[in-house]
């Protein structure tokens, strides 16, 4: 038995991840740390199983990371957005010698995050990234496919929507803004390439697809990073692709528009003698018209579809597979933190044991997982 941090832990993400590590009985200790050290407390105080703790958590300060995870077996990092935190918390984890799993969903911030993996395997560490829905779940049924569904894959298309979260933090809104923002990375035709969501390169993969449960809706280019790890894992693959959309769509618009619009900028301008950060304006407008938007659409609980396509041939033959995890009830902190924690449970228990930073198509058993 040994202790797990899950920093983030009272978040909408986190606070899932530490609900399902506290009932899994595999950690003896567990401490959530976070920024919000009064949410934090609240969510420990629900809880019953292992010993419990809280800390607080600046994941801007190396100094107050390494306070939070003193004496963890393994961390789990919930910390959004991924962009901004991803690569200062990992290496602090890694210089504190202790095995890591996040939910990073950002391109750029992978990136980053795999030029330290001679760091890490010099200090013995074994890390997980990833390790949410999208990415997450969805690399280790490609995993999956590629290791007994199929003799070769040939095309990935990753798919998800979500929608009506009971909380959204300004993390989440920063990262989707983030994404329509920077160009977008794809595999196709056998070659990295970047899109851009507003012009004729980015529009040329916006498709409809039905998702289970939820609907049929118009989905456009994330930068999700299984499309730069896994052409990495598939020998002779040709496409991977990512889609997505946040539910409603009129919600989904409202930030295309901000970004369009480019009021998202971090440079302060002065308005009425007061300096504003227009991406701080444009995060806490968006939330402010969300509860009236999902109204209008009738959205009134959390849902959520991962839809993952994979086609290859097998015994010569053309196969295709579609895997779908959905549901009405349950959105993007169940789909999301249900993963992470079973990451972070494959990691204390041994299931893990390559060292460096991986994905999770690298690293993680479909069937362990599944």
């Amino acid at each position: 038995m040994s202790k797990v941090t899950i920093l983030g832990g009272s978040g909408a993400v986190g606070s899932i991840a530490t609900e399902t590590l506290a009932s899994s009985g595999v950690f003896s200790e567990i401490t959530v740390a976070d920024i919000n050290f009064a949410a934090a407390r609240k969510l420990v105080g629900k809880l019953k199983g292992a010993k419990l703790s809280v800390a607080e958590l600046d994941a801007e300060n190396p100094h107050s990371i390494r306070r939070a995870i003193g004496g963890s077996a393994v961390v789990l990092n919930c910390v959004g957005p991924f962009y901004k935190h991803g690569p200062t918390i990992m290496k602090a984890v890694i210089e504190a010698g202790i095995n890591y799993v996040d939910v990073c969903d950002d391109f750029d911030a992978t990136e980053k995050l795999l030029a330290m993996d001679d760091k890490a395997k010099k200090a013995g560490v074994s890390a997980l990234i990833g390790m949410g829905s999208s990415p997450g779940v969805a690399n280790v049924l490609v995993r999956f496919c590629a290791d007994s569904l199929l003799d070769q894959v040939e095309a990935v298309d990753i798919y998800h929507a979500h929608g009506g979260e009971k909380i959204e933090g300004a993390a989440v809104v920063k990262h989707r803004i983030h994404s329509m923002k920077v160009d977008i990375p794809m595999f196709l035709d056998g070659k990295f390439t970047t899109v851009n969501l507003f012009e004729d390169s980015g529009k040329a993969l916006e498709e409809e697809t039905e998702f289970k449960d939820v609907g049929t809706y118009s989905v456009y280019g994330y930068p999700h990073p299984e499309t730069i790890t896994l052409p990495k894992y598939l020998k002779g693959v040709k496409r991977v692709t990512n889609l997505g959309l946040v539910l409603p769509p009129a919600y989904a618009e409202l930030i295309k528009g901000m970004v369009r619009l480019d009021i998202t900028d971090e440079k302060p301008i002065e308005v009425q003698g007061h300096k504003v950060i227009p991406l701080e304006f444009a995060v806490a407008y968006i939330l402010s018209q969300r509860e009236k938007l999902m109204k209008e659409a009738g959205i009134n609980q959390p849902m959520g579809c991962l839809k993952i396509v994979v086609k290859g041939y097998k015994d010569g033959g053309k196969n295709t597979y579609i895997f779908s995890m959905s549901s009405r009830g349950q959105g993007m902190g169940e789909g999301t933190g249900i993963p992470a924690a079973i990451g972070a449970i494959l990691m204390g228990t041994g299931k893990i044991t390559e060292k460096g930073v991986l994905p999770p198509e690298a690293c993680v058993n479909p069937m362990d997982l599944l």
